[in-house]
């Protein structure tokens, strides 16, 4: 229903009401007046009558106004009915305009889409004319070009026919060349079969010489002490920062511990490993086996920084931990590894150098024969020592040929690196509480317990 039409039903009810309502006056208030006089009986009977039959008139009058207007009412509902019905019909002639208007306008849409597609393929259809028109250009240019190939291979043809007559004759006159020239060619051979084997001969006497001078300038070498300084330095250009992170349980809350410490690439020739004391890492072997919940441990040298998968307890003491190295590893942190001293006993001195860098020095050891796997360092025979620091565990022994010995597991002591057995291996991540650690730390204590008093 439209504004429009509201409005008119609203204007018809509205003119109804006023036409309807009994409009009353006021009856103005009049001052008392004087005491009427008395009346006789008679009077105010035929008094009371006459008002009786005005009141009879005005009530039929009143009846016949109200059924005059209940009429009226009555024709106005018809006729508002009549037009509910046509505004009815009219709202659904509107919705039948606007719906076939739609079907329309999209009849309408799908014929523009339809020319407009029908414009698009007489285009193609234009186009693909052109372009096979042109193609038929070009394949006559081709054939032109291929019947112009076929004369002049033609031509080629016999051209070659006369060349294959000129070679036949002349391949008869070379395998007759031949012939001859194999026989001295065989002579040739035989004398050079003898040039080789008198060559090889030559040949291998030389490498015999090689060898003899390889071996013993390596000799030579290996039993030639290295100056002091040149190990130092090369100790310095060497190391590589080591950063361990690793976390565990503690009674008011999780526990992190970080260290940093600086070390040297030790190999077997198969392995390489990073060389530690316990004391490098988080860990201690003073208190109880726990349960470490994380565990991570970096190389870093000139920028590049790579991750080490494990940390291994060595069985020759727990307190030498190692951590593997890969080739590719070595490589990127551009560090030469030492290598294992395979004749640790050549020299009665040893290369004690401080694991900080603070000094080093030279300074004889002895061995113990009821722990052949230490060698004691006489610390009071210190000779030439170069720094400021007194030995103690961490510090790296080296051989006076810069292999490595081991590494000081107290200030008297020091544990021969000769392999890399772990007695216990601790797997890097965050993961370590799947795989509860505090059984390996109480092993690793029981092993150190187990050693002499001397050693721990």
């Amino acid at each position: 229903m439209n504004k429009t039409l509201l409005l008119i039903i609203c204007d018809f009810l509205l003119l109804n009401l006023l036409a309807l309502t009994n409009w009353e006056r006021a009856e103005p208030v009049r001052p008392p007046g004087k005491p009427l006089p008395s009346v006789r009986s008679s009077d105010v009977s035929s008094k009371d009558d006459d008002l009786v039959s005005v009141m009879k008139l005005s009530l039929e009058d009143e009846q016949a106004r109200r059924d005059q207007l209940s009429q009226q009412l009555q024709s106005a509902q018809t006729t508002l009915q009549q037009r509910e019905q046509n505004l009815s019909q009219v709202s659904s002639t509107l919705a039948e305009t606007q719906k076939s208007a739609a079907d329309l306008s999209q009849k309408y849409t799908a014929a523009a889409q339809d020319a407009t597609l029908t414009k698009e393929q007489l285009a193609k259809l234009q186009r693909d004319l052109e372009e096979r028109q042109a193609e038929t250009a070009r394949q006559k240019e081709q054939l032109a070009a291929l019947e112009k190939q076929q004369a002049a291979a033609r031509e080629k043809i016999e051209n070659l026919n006369v060349a294959v007559k000129v070679s036949e004759q002349e391949k008869q006159l070379l395998r007759a060349t031949a012939d001859s020239l194999k026989t001295q060619v065989e002579a040739e051979r035989q004398d050079r079969l003898k040039v080789q084997e008198t060559t090889t001969q030559l040949a291998q006497g030389v490498g015999h010489l090689a060898e003899n001078s390889s071996a013993l300038t390596k000799e030579i070498r290996e039993n030639r002490p290295i100056n002091l300084n040149v190990l130092f330095n090369d100790f310095l250009a060497n190391r590589v920062l080591t950063t361990f992170a690793a976390s565990r349980p503690g009674l008011f809350g999780s526990i992190n511990r970080g260290k940093q410490s600086r070390t040297v690439f030790v190999t077997d020739g198969k392995e390489t490993v990073a060389l530690l004391h316990i004391d490098d890492t988080p860990f201690t072997l003073g208190e109880i086996g726990w349960d470490w919940n994380t565990l991570r441990a970096d190389f870093s040298k000139s920028g590049y920084q790579a991750a080490a998968p494990a940390l291994s307890f060595l069985a020759v003491d727990p307190r030498v931990a190692v951590l593997p190295v890969t080739p590719e590893q070595v490589a990127a942190l551009g560090v030469k590894p030492y290598q294992i001293a395979l004749e640790p006993f050549k020299f009665p001195d040893a290369v004690l150098i401080s694991s900080g860098g603070a000094g080093y020095g030279e300074v004889p050891f002895k061995l113990d024969p009821t722990n052949p796997s230490y060698v004691r360092m006489d610390n009071r025979l210190v000779r030439r020592l170069f720094g400021d620091f007194a030995p103690s565990r961490g510090d790296l022994v080296l051989s006076k040929t810069g292999e490595l010995l081991g590494i000081m597991v107290n200030s008297d002591y020091c544990a021969l690196v000769t392999n890399f057995l772990p007695a216990q291996t601790i797997r890097t991540g965050d993961d370590l509480a799947k795989r509860p650690t505090g059984d390996q730390f109480t092993d690793l204590i029981k092993r150190l317990h187990r050693l002499p008093m001397r050693l721990q």
